[in-house]
């Protein structure tokens, strides 16, 4: 009976990475910004790998893989929204028509 409410447990946790992957991929193609298209792929990166992976890591259940899948989520936790950030921050410095799609704060 473990096994089933484990397996049932897992899927779930799969299918909600796999509609947040569908999320990520609408929100690319749709957005017409560079930015707003960033920031829903780091979104999809983060949130859909993560809980996909914790999906896999309840249905394989406690092993050496788990851990290594742990390490894996952890990784792209702390990986993918400093690389999406830097990489905005490369755009709104060189990005020369930036005023057409943000206001900037006036001091």
């Amino acid at each position: 009976m473990f096994e089933w409410i484990q397996f049932i447990v897992g899927t779930a946790f799969l299918l909600t990475g796999i509609v947040i992957f569908a999320i990520e991929l609408y929100g690319s193609f749709h957005y017409d910004y560079v930015l707003n298209r960033m920031h829903m792929a780091a979104f999809g990166d983060t949130v859909g790998i993560g809980i996909s992976l914790l999906g896999l890591m309840i249905i394989s259940g406690l092993h050496f893989t788990t851990l290594k899948m742990m390490l894996v989520i952890i990784f792209l936790w702390c990986a993918s929204p400093v690389s999406s950030h830097l990489i905005a921050r490369l755009e709104v410095t060189t990005n020369e028509k930036r005023e057409l799609h943000m206001e900037e704060e006036k001091e």
